[in-house]
């Protein structure tokens, strides 16, 4: 019974850090490391499917090797990072400090996103 719960929040783990990859602000990373941690404990062939898929399974071992993400990777998440929360500063915040709170989020992931070594 604890492998089926396992894997069940693996996939979620798995589903959301996917849609991570284009919602700025929902970390992709801990999540698809998360998912891999629980396949490998649940199901070792959701596990394999993962570390063996073309974009999912290099994006994470190249993290857990090198503690890295490649400059491609930085650009993209920081570009739709930035636009989607000045976006949602500008048009849907009502309020000065809902503004102000978006764009110190932003500049807070920035901050985490380029903390990390850039993958060459």
């Amino acid at each position: 019974m604890a492998k089926i719960i396992l894997s069940i929040l693996g996939l979620i783990s798995l589903g959301l850090g996917i849609l991570g990859a284009f919602l700025p602000v929902l970390p992709t990373t801990p999540l698809l490391l998360l998912a891999a941690a629980l396949f490998l404990r649940s199901n070792r062939r959701l596990y394999d499917w993962l570390m063996n898929h073309p974009r999912l399974g290099t994006y994470i071992s190249n993290f857990m090797v090198h503690k890295s993400i490649p400059l491609r990777i930085k650009i993209v998440a920081i570009t739709f990072l930035w636009l989607t929360l000045l976006y949602c500063a500008v048009f849907v915040a009502g309020h000065w400090a809902f503004r102000l709170f978006f764009i110190l989020l932003a500049a807070g992931v920035t901050i985490h996103i380029l903390s990390y070594k850039t993958l060459k």
